[in-house]
């Protein structure tokens, strides 16, 4: 029974190390204008979602919104979640709660020379500017 125990532990603990990471998304602009997204899952169920933003342009200030809350995996689904009392704050203002992403990865049974950027795709969110949106998992 301990074993048992044990193993499930290890187990969960895997998948949720598998997903942790940094995960980014840089699009190059011909006209100058900068914009990042990244998205950090902590290990310990945690996530900081970040959005920056510089116009070109004299009269555009630099823009820069945060979120953060708490996540858990199930399989390659994660779920996000935010609680109004403690999460937001004049810094932290984007509501990521219920939003939910895939994790695409290569497979391991994939034994091809195929690149296959480990990456994050939220599908649904109450926030419409990220339903869609692609951020890929940063190499350390």
């Amino acid at each position: 029974m301990k074993h048992t125990f044990f193993i499930l532990i290890f187990m969960f603990s895997l998948s949720l190390f598998a997903q942790t990471g940094v995960y980014t998304l840089e699009p190059q602009n011909t006209d100058g204008t900068k914009i990042k997204w990244t998205l950090s899952l902590n290990s310990d169920g945690t996530f900081i979602y970040h959005f920056f933003r510089d116009i070109v342009g004299e009269r555009n200030p630099e823009e820069n919104f945060y979120g953060k809350g708490t996540w858990e995996s199930k399989g390659k689904l994660v779920y996000f979640f935010a609680n109004k009392s403690k999460d937001f704050d004049g810094k932290y203002t984007k509501n990521l709660n219920n939003s939910k992403a895939r994790i695409t990865s290569k497979s391991p049974r994939d034994k091809s020379d195929r690149v296959v950027k480990t990456s994050i795709r939220f599908y649904d969110s109450e926030l419409s500017e990220i339903t869609g949106l692609e951020l890929f998992k940063k190499d350390i």
